[in-house]
């Protein structure tokens, strides 16, 4: 759906991306529209004119199905396109996006504006942040642009003095133990929000603040290991609470930015590593990939982040896909049902296209399955399969059908033999 709506245009400017983070309110983007709908008004040509009342029109009409803004945010596209066969054609698209968007959009222009949405589909990776001080600790979450704030809790800590005679051994002690018991209750706490079915669940933790609690924490017995070796910068920030957790994203961002590509090349090193040594427990190219999948032998699948390739479901003349015929059953399984990757040859001619013109972009048809077919899917960039094909023989290369110049990978899978055997 992504590929259809930005590749539609307009022969006017009738085209409505309206985009509603979460926090926000219906009420709100209705006066707007609202007032636009006055400003459209002045538009001087008059088919431009009555087609963005028109788009404006749907719109609200589409706004008033919702109470409040869903818990992800709302997306809506209208307008009139034009098809491929030059026809005009009105398009009301309105959808809730399958995470949080931190975005707010209105744009009436000759094409729908879809950015926003390919960032949620490119920022997956989730970061964990601890923001502690000597006044109180904030968890929060960072994931592409949309930042959460988790819990937060307040501390009141003594300070050192320099009074107390006899008793300042006793009000040192007593000091210390505070610090003890408020680092104990931040690394509890830390468990409890990153880490759920006895798994991490972010794939880096920063620990920021402005005294020395940050180094305390990481270097603390009381900190669970799993998210000790999750830790990637220390950050020393001016502020405590959200402040402090908006300037330690902001210092902590070259580090978020890297840790993608570093997952990246230890993933495509283990591939490499399997294909040296000649273990048998790989396979590449379209075909091979697929026949793991279904045999479920599949245990981590790579595929090409830029993956554009057409899928056809085919079936043969008169027999129903659902596998009877005049109440007959015809096949069993999917025999009826093709899926090819490639151009259909004349081979093909006595099926039936039931379906087309389905692009597979960034996997999407492989990811739908990934939790059916018990494998884990990475989608990876070109940069690195770039500079790990170019460490590895020729043969390495024409066996992973890699155009160094054209990167060109259809896709590659990593599977152990024999693990369909034991699921």
């Amino acid at each position: 759906m992504l590929a259809f709506v930005s590749l539609s245009v307009s022969n006017g400017t009738s085209m409505i991306s309206l985009i509603i983070p979460p926090k926000d309110q219906i009420s709100r983007v209705a006066k707007m529209l609202a007032d636009e709908f006055g400003t459209a008004s002045n538009i001087k040509s008059r088919v431009n004119r009555l087609s963005v009342l028109g788009a404006i029109t749907s719109v609200q009409q589409r706004l008033k199905l919702y109470n409040k803004v869903p818990h992800n945010g709302l997306v809506v596209y209208c307008g009139t396109i034009v098809t491929d066969e030059g026809k005009e054609k009105k398009v009301n698209i309105d959808f809730e996006p399958f995470k949080p968007i931190n975005t707010s959009l209105y744009l009436c222009d000759n094409k729908f504006h879809t950015e926003a949405l390919t960032a949620l589909l490119s920022d997956d990776s989730k970061f964990g942040f601890i923001v502690i001080d000597g006044s109180g600790a904030l968890f929060g979450t960072l994931q592409g642009n949309t930042r959460e704030v988790l819990h937060k809790f307040t501390v009141d800590l003594p300070k050192k003095h320099g009074r107390g005679g006899q008793s300042a051994l006793r009000f040192a002690r007593l000091r210390m133990e505070k610090r003890h018991n408020y680092v104990r209750k931040v690394a509890e706490t830390a468990v409890q929000l990153f880490v759920s079915n006895d798994k991490v669940n972010v794939a880096g933790l920063v620990l920021a603040g402005s005294a020395d609690f940050k180094t305390e924490l990481s270097q603390s017995d009381m900190f669970d290991p799993r998210l000790q070796v999750k830790v990637l910068k220390l950050v020393d920030i001016s502020y405590g609470g959200e402040n402090g957790f908006n300037q330690a994203i902001e210092l902590s961002a070259e580090v978020l930015s890297n840790v993608k590509f570093i997952q990246e090349k230890k993933l495509i090193g283990r591939y490499f590593d399997e294909i040296s040594q000649d273990t048998g427990k790989y396979c590449f190219g379209v075909d091979d990939t697929l026949k793991a999948l279904e045999m479920g032998a599949a245990e981590i699948l790579i595929v090409y982040e830029n993956l554009e390739t057409m899928r056809y479901v085919l079936k043969l003349h008169g027999a129903e896909v659902n596998g009877s015929e005049n109440g007959k059953e015809t096949h069993t399984g999917q025999s009826q049902i093709k899926d090819i990757f490639t151009c259909l040859s004349p081979t093909f001619s006595a099926f039936q296209i039931i379906k087309s013109h389905q692009k597979l972009e960034n996997g999407s048809f492989l990811s739908s399955d990934w939790s059916i077919l018990c494998c884990s899917g990475n989608i990876v960039t070109a940069i690195y399969v770039i500079i790990f094909s170019i460490q590895y023989s020729l043969l390495c290369l024409q066996a992973l059908r890699v155009s160094v110049f054209s990167v060109n990978i259809l896709s590659v899978s990593l599977f152990t033999a024999g693990c369909c055997f034991n699921r």
